[in-house]
This record gives C-alpha cells, structure tokens and sequence, in this order.
C-alpha cells in the first residue's frame, strides 16, 4: 500500500461526527416551512454540494425566500448544536498515528473559517495539523480552490498525498489537485452516492484503515 507523507482531512462528517446535529438543525427548518423530515438514511442520500442545490431539492423554493436568510438560519441552528458533536474516536487514531509517522496533516473544509477554528479548538486537535483551510463565508461553497492553494503553498508532491472526504465533492476536489483519495461512507452521504463517483477507494469508515496492517 502507498506511503503516503501528507494527508488532506476534510472536517465535517470526515472527522468530525456532526451527521445528527446536521439532521436536527435542517429538521427544524423544514417542519416551520411544514416540508417533509428528513431520516438519516433520506438526508444521506439527499446532501450534495453546493449545498443551496441540497436545500431546494428537500422543498426550499427561492423564489419565495431569500437563501442568504435560510443559509444564516442554519448556521444559527447549527452552532447552537455545535458543542454537542465530537470527533470520530477512530479518527483520533489516526491522527494520532499519523503524526507519530511523521505525516504532515491538513484540514480542509467548506466550514467558515472562524467557526472551524473554534471547533477545533474546543476538540483540542489543531495541534496536528500544519495547517486547518476554511473558507470565508457561510454558504459552503466548492473548497478546491484552497485546496490548489494548500498543496501549492506547502510545496506537496501529489503522489504522496492523500485525501479523507465523505463527499463526492471531496472526490471532486482530490482530482481537481490531482491527488489519492479515500471516501468514508459514514459521513454526510451514502455508500452507492460515493460509488458512483468512481473512486476506487471507498470504505465504510475510517476503523477500515486502522484495520489494516500495511502501511498508509
């Protein structure tokens, strides 16, 4: 197996499990716009970036409100639920192991960045990473840009990089940078969407990759 020296880490639902509170805060949205619930299984399948296309496909109409309110509503209901989400406990372990391999480490998220920097901060885990990349808004955009900047200004070799994601959009980003990529299905959406991308990497969680003895 590869030896990777630099691993790309994508936050939400990647390493941090924000998948209920995430649930909980568009629930809340729906039911006072009285539109269906979503369960786990329909919002996995459902969630996609950008993520204006997500909340019209469970009924939003922009036509008839403003996203900027319905993305700031989110937020707001989001944080407050914020402190109650952790990190995956295996994905400690590895973070953990990796920084013990010597492995550079990366945070790169479609989270605004002041609201990334306080998370994990209160999760006490910035100590891994060289560097943690937000983005500057709450609309939670496409991250490639940053992440072309990131492997550019730590001067990474991209065959010895590896990107986490839960999404089809962090697929998009690791080919758009050109590097590895391992899609976790236990994150924000389903295990046939991430197949679909054709991703030769796809597991049911990061205890895959502890699991496995070669080295990463």
């Amino acid at each position: 197996m590869h030896n990777y020296k630099a691993i790309i880490w994508d936050y939400n639902g990647t390493l941090l499990n924000d998948i209920e509170i995430g649930i909980e805060s568009i629930n809340v949205m729906l039911k006072k716009r009285e539109l269906p619930l979503l369960t786990c299984e329909s919002y996995r399948e459902v969630f996609t970036f950008p993520v204006k296309d997500y909340y019209e496909k469970v009924g939003f109409n922009f036509q008839n409100e403003d996203w900027d309110l319905a993305a700031q509503e989110f937020i707001t209901n989001y944080t407050n639920r914020l402190p109650y989400s952790d990190i995956f406990p295996e994905a400690r372990l590895l973070l953990n192991k990796f920084k013990n391999e010597g492995k550079k480490q990366f945070i790169l998220s479609a989270m605004e960045m002041n609201m990334l920097q306080d998370s994990t901060k209160e999760l006490n885990i910035q100590n891994f990473f060289n560097e943690i990349s937000g983005i500057n808004d709450i609309y939670a955009s496409s991250k490639i840009e940053n992440g072309k900047e990131l492997i550019k200004k730590h001067q990474l070799k991209t065959s010895e990089v590896c990107l986490f994601g839960d999404t089809t959009h962090d697929y998009e980003v690791a080919q758009s940078i050109g590097c590895h990529c391992y899609l976790i299905a236990s994150g924000h959406q389903s295990y046939e969407k991430l197949k679909a991308t054709g991703c030769p990497n796809i597991i049911n969680s990061l205890n895959d990759i502890i699991l496995n003895k070669q080295p990463f």
